[in-house]
């Protein structure tokens, strides 16, 4: 089996997060204590999902990770929803991060349409 690192799906998941983490971190403190703590979690449990389901090595339990791991990304987008409306993030950032959430959701798709394709 394939490491989990080496998924597209779970290499694009770690840069949103990495991105979402370098803009937080520049946030003041209370943004980053209300707004940003929940950001960062919602987009690190993104990866964090797809992880936990690879190494379960039973395609029905990786399937509920990877619904979790999409229920994290729509997190994640509610977050960058709010930060935007709360003008904590920049034009920049919104159009960097942006591309990278629309491309992962049908990656996280397709992922789960091949894992239902196997057996176990």
């Amino acid at each position: 089996m394939e490491s989990f690192q080496k998924l597209q799906v779970y290499q694009l998941s770690e840069k949103i997060a990495n991105e979402v983490w370098f803009i937080v971190q520049n946030w003041d403190l209370f943004s980053k204590d209300t707004v940003g703590k929940q950001l960062v979690r919602s987009a690190d449990s993104i990866g964090a999902n797809i992880a936990e389901g690879h190494g379960r090595y039973n395609s029905q339990d990786n399937q509920r990770f990877v619904k979790i791991a999409r229920g994290s990304l729509n997190e994640t987008r509610h977050w960058l929803r709010l930060a935007c409306a709360r003008h904590l993030l920049t034009a920049e950032q919104v159009d960097k991060l942006q591309p990278l959430l629309d491309e992962l959701s049908p990656k996280l798709n397709a992922y789960l349409n091949s894992l239902k394709k196997l057996k176990g």
